[in-house]
């Protein structure tokens, strides 16, 4: 059997291999990249926009020496969607900003005195145990979504009535009461979008395993189509070509103090992702170009996004899956996938019919999408060789877990931390503070009875 033919990271293949590689890389980001605005309420089609130029900047940046997608990421899902419910979306696209620009200054800090210093910083106990934070604390979000479903009824006349309402109330009107009630349809619509992302992602080989999420969503949503939960009217009403619904920031203060300090842990994740794909290439790309030029690319990128409405990117395992299993590293097969997503951001019929997508489906995928990402964490302390017989290790995993899935908020008047980042700077300081090697007393306990 002949040997799997490798294709450069500086080579183009020809035109009739170029589209189809690069739907494929399209195709591996597309339902996550959209399920990130879905959640936090943001518009698909400037995420799609936004994707698309932001790994065209990271190229560029990167000198095309580094052949990442970028995505969005779905570390900033629990706090974009925190301060758009407190304060607006212009708010958190300023958070958006300001990560950015945080990325921008570990850039320079890494070009000056390496990389070792960031490691100390964010040692694997403290980013593997955020990483778990991530995902359980999208938990309730995911399984809300798969299970229930809003109405609206009569506003009931009296105390009784409304403690006899079928469901949680969400919201009270003049004449009208929100309601979260369960749903049956709405189960079996999240069990069928999870049970094919399962099934893709478990069985299936070759390209159709780099996609079981949108495998998921197609299923799902094909599904839920006789059981009415899907309006194409809007599709049919949308016009071909639409400018996206833009977003700018807006200064303040609550978006700095939780959006912000989430970066630290994305700018680990984004050094062992480069790790992984330098790897995958048989490149140092640490060296060349450098950590800190993917991570100034990654910000760049960051920073276009906060200025159109986008979520926060980074680069995509997805497609660093891709990578590995076509062995196909040009980035100009990159390139061509970010021209198809910014071009798809202006197709007004895509736009609406993403829109139609209904609720259950995409909390199907998010049961499995949010447990990886949980999973993830577990598995970089396992791979890392926590040893949890170290009671240092032990305190800074529980105060992290408990702070972070807790969303316990530390108030100090403008300073505000909450939830994943009160729970990351508590770890870093954790670390920095606590003696290196403290052991647990394995002798069993005895118990007074």
């Amino acid at each position: 059997m002949s040997q799997q033919r490798t294709i450069a990271v500086d080579e183009r293949p020809p035109l009739s291999q170029l589209l189809p590689l690069s739907f494929q890389h399209l195709f591996a980001m597309f339902g996550a990249t959209v399920l990130v605005p879905f959640l936090t309420g943001l518009s698909p089609a400037v995420a799609l926009l936004s994707s698309g130029v932001g790994t065209l900047l990271f190229i560029l940046i990167t000198k095309g020496q580094v052949p990442a997608y970028l995505g969005s990421s779905f570390a900033f899902i629990a706090p974009i969607i925190a301060v758009s419910a407190t304060s607006g979306p212009g708010e958190a696209m300023f958070g958006i900003m300001m990560i950015g620009v945080v990325y921008a200054i570990c850039s320079g800090i890494i070009f000056k005195f390496g990389v070792e210093w960031l490691r100390k910083l964010l040692p694997p106990v403290v980013v593997g145990s955020v990483i778990v934070v991530i995902g359980l604390g999208l938990a309730t979000v995911a399984v809300d979504m798969a299970t229930t479903e809003y109405i609206v009824v009569d506003k009931p006349a009296t105390i009784e009535e409304f403690s006899a309402l079928p469901g949680s109330v969400q919201d009270v009107q003049e004449d009208s009461v929100l309601l979260k009630v369960y749903s049956g349809t709405s189960v079996l619509v999240a069990f069928i979008a999870l049970a094919v992302a399962i099934i893709a992602s478990t069985f299936f080989r070759g390209f159709f395993a780099i996609i079981p999420v949108l495998l998921g969503i197609v299923s799902g949503y094909i599904a839920a189509i006789p059981l009415g939960l899907v309006n194409f009217q809007q599709v049919i009403d949308a016009p071909w070509f639409a400018i996206p619904e833009f977003t700018t920031p807006i200064p303040n203060t609550l978006a700095l103090w939780v959006i912000v300090p989430v970066a630290l842990v994305t700018i680990a994740e984004h050094l062992g992702d480069i790790f992984v794909t330098g790897k995958i290439v048989e490149r140092d790309l640490l060296k060349k170009p450098g950590l800190h030029r993917t991570l100034l690319g990654d910000g760049v990128a960051t920073f276009f996004a906060s200025l159109v409405g986008g979520p926060p990117n980074t680069t995509y395992g997805e497609n660093i899956g891709v990578l590995a299993i076509t062995r196909v590293f040009s980035v100009f097969v990159i390139a061509g996938a970010a021209i198809m997503a910014i071009g798809m951001a202006f197709i007004g019929k895509v736009a609406a019919l993403i829109s139609t997508i209904p609720v259950p489906v995409m909390g199907g995928v998010s049961i499995l999408l949010f447990g990886i990402i949980a999973s993830s964490g577990l598995r970089m302390l396992v791979d890392s060789g926590i040893q949890y017989k170290h009671k240092r290790n032990l305190v800074i995993s529980s105060v992290i877990l408990i702070l972070g899935v807790g969303n316990a908020i530390l108030n100090f008047g403008l300073l505000e931390l909450h939830g994943m980042a009160l729970a990351t700077i508590a770890g870093i300081l954790l670390n920095a503070i606590l003696p290196k090697a403290i052991e647990v007393d394995e002798r069993p306990s005895t118990v007074e009875q």
